[in-house]
Parts: C-alpha cells; structure tokens; sequence
C-alpha cells in the first residue's frame, strides 16, 4: 500500500504546529540570556537582522506545520500506524538522523558555539516529541 500524501488528520498537524510553537515560545523565553551568547549577537543586532517584523515567525510555523506534516506522514507509514509512541520514536529518529546532524553539519562549518548547537537542538528534539505526542493523541 503506497502512501497518500494527503491523507493525513489536518486538524491534527496545525495542532501539532501550534503546540510546538508555544514550546519555542517557552523554551527561548528560558533559555533567551544563553542563546544570544550562544549566537555572539546582541538583542538589537537579532531585531535588526528581522527589521523587526513578524517574518521570522511566519517562517517558522510554515516550517513547524511542513514538519509535523510529514511526521503525520510517515509515522504510520513506517510504523504501521499512528499512536503516541510510534510518533515519537519516528520523530526522534528523524531528529536524530537529519536534523541534529544537519544542524551540527553547517554549526562546525559556521565555527558557532557547542551551546548554539545544544539550545537550538534540544528545541528542536522537543519539537519532535511535542508533534508526536499531539499527533498520537489525535491521530
């Protein structure tokens, strides 16, 4: 059975979006102080870099909404099935295995800090976990 690529709960993604969105809001709210050091910006050179705008925002929920539509996809896909473990274990393997190793990629190239590199990873492992667990519960 080959997969449908739209046959996915919608209601579901946007939620999953939503949800991992507020975890972004919480977790650089935190973790703000170490990632502009992290980043070797200041507040200002951030605002000024997004004119200050709400662009950066759009980005990431279309980005968020492109992820957590393919962890609707394949989840099942792969693991036969949509639940909140098979979620999360696809998302973790696909964090683990294309994103924290894309990031850590361009992170070594780019010279950043390791602290760069475990803030925004450890985002976006939550991210997964986030999706997953909203996808499970309503897929």
């Amino acid at each position: 059975m080959g997969i449908t690529h739209f046959d996915v709960n919608w209601l579901a993604v946007v939620l999953a979006m939503v949800a991992s969105m507020a975890l972004g809001a919480a977790w650089y709210s935190v973790l703000s102080k170490q990632w502009l050091a992290a980043t070797g910006k200041t507040i200002e050179d951030i605002q000024a870099g997004s004119g200050g705008s709400v662009t950066p925002f759009i980005w990431a929920a279309g980005c968020q909404l492109i992820m957590a539509y393919f962890l609707a996809l394949l989840t099942p896909a792969i693991m036969g099935g949509m639940s909140v473990y098979n979620a999360v274990l696809i998302g973790v393997h696909m964090w683990f295995g294309f994103m924290l190793t894309a990031m850590v990629l361009n992170h070594r190239y780019e010279g950043q800090k390791w602290s760069l590199a475990f803030i925004n990873g450890g985002y976006l492992l939550g991210v997964m976990i986030v999706q997953g667990i909203v996808l499970g519960l309503l897929g």
